[in-house]
């Protein structure tokens, strides 16, 4: 009967370590020569500490989860953290009975039923601690049925879809805990060996047929349903168990996602743990688009089925990136697939011919696609750099390639290469020490793959705070209220949210809102969107705009080009750039209160495209 009672649950284990070894060492010798070297300084470092605290503090407390919601994050914790606890706490309680630190892997997971009773030292106490922890669980167990009903009581509005192998486990992983309850509970009756739970239950066998047949029935199927969660975990959500642990390590080691697949990207993918958080902090699923979020991009990527659609019809706004609790780069994740599955363009770009400036200067200012069709900004920077008495080369004021990164975005990786050797090229040749922009799309694409060696990239609104704090500019304030939009790929894309607003303070008042920061909107007009239809983008830019106008704000501001366009297009509130804004806040004190019918026709000046 011993044998018939293990075996389940040791076939399950082996398995499920045979798997994760195979896996483990794939994913690690997959990674390049550098990346392993860092993986090993890290384990011979302080780093790895850094690690086991965060595996602690994340795989098992799900500190993350807890920010998003306290009810999800106890039920993510009491699961996680009281299973590990019954493991340990069980270890411990074996290796005192039986007096020895090596006991079998089993005989902690079945001592009540290997137990015959005997004192030994704190039995008492050890009873009681088990049965505490079980009940810990079996909370948490409770919630998460709760869960699949009242997700609303967790902070969600929605949940994952299960396949098959998801089903099995999760049902498996139900069943363990009550079943070990039920199974200690019939014991504690015949032995005598429980506390205030398993005693208690136990009575309810009391005048039960054949109690040791009832109480090995329980041992068996408590088994069984081990075997088989651990059989299926590798096949479903929950490899993001073990997957997220070796996750942590590889991250604190340094080790970053490339521009193409490679087995750290196997790693993010399968650290999903499909919470299902990222359902509602996209704003798709408002355009009635419900098929493309990012826990369902990672599952089709495991799955091997990931669609034209799924992949290319999504904002790249960064929220559900910002909101993962697993910290998974969702949005580079998303690129790196683009980049796989698009049929590269082979221009040479040759007829952009030699583009180097003989011309020797500081500072140099690149506007940027989005911000030439927006001329009030380039208008306004113009001032800005003559008011401060900034010699200054404008490098693309005539004519430049694109920055490179909606290329990227698009999955064009080779041709945004091509136009980044050239912008390179470009600015190096001017001889400058900073570059300043006014699109942020151009800002993150400079700052994070281009090589410009000593050159400084700085964002428009960080360049003229520090031409305020030198005292080269002046500007006057007005009573004027301000909404402050956070571009995605200036605020969650490069962490920019402050200085925007400590400019803008300089020149009116900023009015705090609810979806502001990490948790702005996306105004709609996104290029890394390739699918989305104008009817959606429309839904989505007037949901924002009736957001913002319910602070009844004089103004909204904003620091892309692009969200510009978007949002005045909706007309339900006059809308400027800083750039503008600091423009008229040069004027004289009386001249810097902007109407909105001169609002109206700086807006009208944008270029249609």
């Amino acid at each position: 009967m011993d044998k018939l009672i293990i075996f389940p649950f040791l076939t399950g284990l082996i398995y499920l370590l045979i798997i994760l070894f195979i896996r483990g060492i794939k994913w690690i010798n997959g990674l390049s020569k550098l990346d392993k070297l860092r993986l090993i300084r890290s384990i011979r470092s302080r780093i790895i500490l850094r690690s086991i605290v965060e595996t602690f503090r994340e795989g098992l407390l799900h500190r993350n989860i807890f920010k998003k919601n306290k009810l999800l994050g106890y039920m993510h914790m009491s699961l996680a953290f009281g299973w590990f606890l019954l493991i340990v706490v069980g270890h411990i309680e074996v290796m005192i009975a039986e007096g020895s630190l090596f006991v079998p892997i089993y005989k902690p997971v079945f001592f009540r039923y290997f137990e015959t009773g005997q004192d030994f030292f704190l039995v008492s106490i050890f009873s009681f601690s088990m049965d505490l922890l079980l009940l810990f669980v079996l909370s948490g167990l409770m919630l998460a049925m709760i869960k699949r009903f009242k997700k609303h009581l967790f902070g969600l509005t929605k949940t994952t879809r299960l396949k098959s192998g998801d089903r099995i486990a999760l049902t498996s992983l139900w069943m363990i805990f009550p079943l070990r309850l039920l199974a200690e509970s019939s014991t504690a009756m015949i032995k005598g060996n429980g506390s205030f739970l398993t005693q208690t239950v136990g009575k309810l066998f009391e005048n039960g047929i054949a109690p040791e047949v009832t109480s090995n029935t329980f041992w068996v199927m408590y088994s069984v349903v081990l075997g088989f969660f651990f059989i299926a975990l590798p096949h479903s959500r929950y490899m993001h168990i073990p997957t997220e642990i070796l996750y942590i390590f590889l991250r604190n080691a340094g080790i970053t996602l490339k521009k193409r697949n490679n087995t750290f990207t196997d790693v993010q993918v399968y650290s999903c743990s499909r919470c299902g958080i990222c359902l509602d902090r996209c704003q798709m699923s408002v355009a009635g688009i419900n098929d493309s979020q990012s826990v369902y991009l990672l599952k089709s990527i495991r799955n091997h089925k990931l669609s034209d659609e799924q992949l290319f019809n999504c904002l790249m706004c960064g929220k559900c990136q910002n909101d993962c609790p697993v910290g998974i780069k969702v949005t580079e994740l998303r690129t790196i697939q683009r980049i796989e599955s698009t049929l590269q363009y082979n221009s040479s770009y040759d007829y952009l011919g030699d583009m180097s400036f003989t011309q020797k200067t500081d500072v140099i200012y690149f506007a940027g696609c989005m911000t030439h069709l927006t001329p009030g900004i380039i208008s306004s920077m113009k001032e800005i750099f003559r008011a401060a008495n900034i010699n200054y080369l404008f490098v693309d004021e005539e004519k430049s390639p694109c920055c490179g990164r909606p290329l990227m975005l698009a999955g064009q990786f080779e041709a945004a290469s091509k136009l980044i050797d050239t912008n390179t090229k470009t600015f190096l040749s001017t001889g400058a020490h900073t570059l300043v922009v006014s699109c942020p799309i151009c800002y993150k694409v400079f700052k994070e793959d281009y090589s410009l060696g000593n050159m400084q990239v700085v964002f428009h609104a960080d360049f003229i705070l520090q031409l305020i704090e030198q005292k080269k500019i002046s500007l006057h304030h007005s009573k004027q209220n301000y909404v402050y939009h956070d571009p995605c790929e200036l605020g969650r894309g490069m962490s920019i949210y402050d200085s925007p607003r400590q400019l803008l303070e300089k020149t009116g008042q900023v009015i705090t809102m609810k979806n502001e920061k990490e948790g702005a909107h996306c105004c709609g007009g996104s290029l890394g969107n390739l699918k989305i239809t104008q009817e959606n983008r429309n839904i989505l830019r007037d949901r924002a705009l009736s957001d913002y106008a319910g602070y009844n704000p004089d103004l909204l501001i904003t620091a892309c080009p692009k969200c510009k366009k978007t949002f005045s297009s909706g007309k339900l509130l006059p809308v400027l750039d800083i750039a503008e804004v600091v423009k008229r806040s040069l004027a004289s004190p009386d001249d810097n209160t902007c109407s909105i019918s001169e609002v109206k026709e700086i807006q009208e000046s944008c270029v249609e495209i």
